[in-house]
């Protein structure tokens, strides 16, 4: 390489500009002039900060150029275009999904078999990845740290943030090859395709029954479970579809009018 004549005292690490000797000096004396007005965390940078600042803010700057899908970091989106470069030699024996590595093939059969090794010690519930925990740790916190800039509304995760603003801007990149259908979020469209497809990954436990979204086999679980989380609150009844509660809350709503 060229020559590099800033030299660290404290390392000997030698740089070729004087402000890349600035911010690496920062390292051995623990400065950090650079926080972030949303939370307060610091940086010895100011790219530290800026690559920060995409996780209030939901901006994805790294796109792939073969399906769209976009990433907040450089080496995230190299990770993915793998995905479609190279081979994927691990084949799921359930579905027929295949993998790069033997690592996403075991997350991937969770999905099958249940195993849900990550636990929310506040509530219990498991998680087959430890970000999905991450994330539902939010709901017990209250933390909402990705805020839409257009209507303020607040949300748990920065995909969240991202299919939430294309409400504000109509976008939905999301395209179906066999209908034309377009969606808003990737997860929609993949859920969208089974209909095409007739796959349903996601079996009962308990019963065998198949589903096209694991949406809808947490749903059926309730069945076996007799868990109902929709209650009504003067009432205390309690349903294990909101759609039902719905119903309940109307004919008290016509009881209500008839005796007035």
């Amino acid at each position: 390489g060229g020559e590099k004549p800033y030299e660290c005292k404290d390392c000997g690490k030698s740089f070729t500009v004087s402000s890349s000797l600035t911010e690496h000096a920062r390292i051995h004396t623990g400065e950090k002039p650079y926080e972030c007005k949303q939370c307060g965390k610091a940086f010895t940078g100011r790219s530290g900060l800026t690559k920060h600042m995409r996780t209030h803010t939901g901006e994805k700057p790294y796109e792939c150029k073969d399906c769209g899908k976009a990433y907040n970091r450089v080496y995230l989106l190299n990770e993915h275009v793998k995905t479609h470069t190279e081979e994927k030699p691990f084949i799921c024996t359930v579905c027929r999904k295949s993998f790069r590595n033997s690592s996403c093939l075991n997350k991937h059969i969770q999905i099958h078999t249940g195993i849900k090794p990550y636990e929310c010690k506040d509530c219990g519930k498991t998680f087959t990845v430890s970000s999905s925990l991450t994330e539902h740790i939010r709901t017990h916190t209250g933390e909402k740290p990705y805020e839409c800039k257009v209507c303020g509304k607040a949300f748990t995760t920065s995909s969240h943030l991202i299919v939430h603003i294309r409400t504000h801007t109509g976008e939905k990149p999301y395209i179906c090859k066999e209908c034309g259908k377009a969606f808003a979020s990737s997860s929609h469209l993949i859920e969208h395709r089974r209909t095409h497809t007739g796959e349903k990954p996601y079996i009962c436990n308990e019963c065998g029954k198949a589903f096209r979204a694991s949406s809808h086999l947490h749903k059926h679980g309730r069945i076996h479970t007799g868990q109902k989380p929709y209650k009504c609150k003067e009432c205390g009844k309690a349903y294990n579809r909101f759609y039902l509660l719905k119903e309940h809350l109307k004919t008290k709503k016509k009881k209500k009018k008839k005796k007035k």
